[in-house]
């Protein structure tokens, strides 16, 4: 099976630059305004293919913030459907928003996921003078009185950066996690700035959003959520070596809208795969703290709709949704 796979992800990849010349400038829609995730994911891909040659012409970025993503779904979904020449970043908070219904209805089969070329894992930070030293420091602080503590984060309510304290917190004690305050904003830079700015004592988000930050000294990260500590970053201990076992990343990848032909989704997981095979791409994901993952195509639309059953699952076990 990863032989043929590994062969459809060439043969897609070759006619990928073959179709270059013959494809109009494209656009890429971030969900979000400017400095979160999928500002990243637009911008850092997109470049990507055009300094490789997979595209002929610069890759416009559109920023479309509103409804934690469901702006711009519906925007793809009802007005640019058969759009061959576009493209929308996405993630894990994308399905995570889909599974809960999030958006009005709208559900992930409406559009086509192509893939995922990095995982971006889940971090929990604080104000560089915030008096929550370690992690342990602030989930205690929760757990003795959760309205003491809001957190913010860049999807909306019952979203997957929701979801990242709350686990956390099942694991410290914390028996009624419905009390537990949070902020829903539009991107992670907007939750970054909150916390900045003392209007939130911590921010639950991904480490792409908080290399800038952490390098300004604007802010501390109390833990990040995989097994093992993130080359490059080796300094913020995981949450599962401070005692709570939990492991969360937020993959970045892209979907086009549904009614597009088999040939164009092909040729995006082609020109996708050529990203994730590039020294530039594993460039940008160690200066961004990024970790390898990499799945394309139909394998990745195959594992989105698994992903959708089983975090609806979660947000039900987890008192989310009913």
């Amino acid at each position: 099976m990863k032989t043929r796979f590994l062969a459809a992800l060439t043969a897609a990849a070759v006619m990928s630059f073959g179709s270059a010349s013959t494809v109009s400038a494209a656009e890429c829609i971030a969900p979000a305004n400017p400095g979160g995730g999928w500002d990243f994911t637009c911008r850092q891909i997109g470049k990507i293919m055009f300094d490789i040659g997979a595209v002929d012409q610069p890759i416009q970025v559109t920023n479309m913030a509103g409804g934690g993503g469901g702006l711009a779904f519906s925007n793809v979904v009802s007005e640019r459907n058969e759009d061959a020449d576009l493209i929308v970043a996405a993630s894990s908070a994308t399905t995570t928003r889909l599974a809960q219904n999030a958006y009005a209805g709208m559900t992930a089969d409406q559009v086509r996921f192509v893939g995922a070329i990095g995982i971006d894992p889940g971090v929990i930070v604080v104000a560089a003078d915030s008096p929550f030293m370690t992690l342990k420091d602030l989930l205690d602080a929760v757990v003795a009185d959760p309205t003491s503590v809001t957190f913010a984060g860049g999807s909306a309510v019952g979203g997957f950066d929701h979801m990242k304290p709350l686990m956390l917190l099942q694991r410290a004690g914390l028996t009624d996690i419905t009390t537990v305050k949070y902020i829903g904003l539009d991107g992670g830079g907007d939750a970054i700035t909150q916390t900045i700015g003392g209007f939130t004592q911590a921010m639950t988000g991904d480490m792409s959003e908080i290399v800038g930050f952490l390098a300004s000294g604007d802010i501390r990260a109390l833990a990040v959520l995989t097994s093992e500590r993130v080359p490059g970053f080796e300094d913020i201990p995981t949450a599962v070596e401070q005692g709570y076992d939990v492991v969360a990343g937020n993959w970045r990848g892209l979907y086009i809208p549904r009614g597009v032909s088999d040939e164009t989704f092909q040729m995006w997981a082609g020109r996708l795969q050529a990203v994730a095979d590039s020294d530039e791409w594993k460039e940008a994901m160690t200066a961004n703290g990024l970790a390898p993952f990499t799945l394309v195509g139909d394998d990745f639309q195959g594992y989105i709709d698994n992903l959708i059953v089983e975090i609806r699952q979660m947000s039900k076990d987890i008192g989310v949704i009913q």
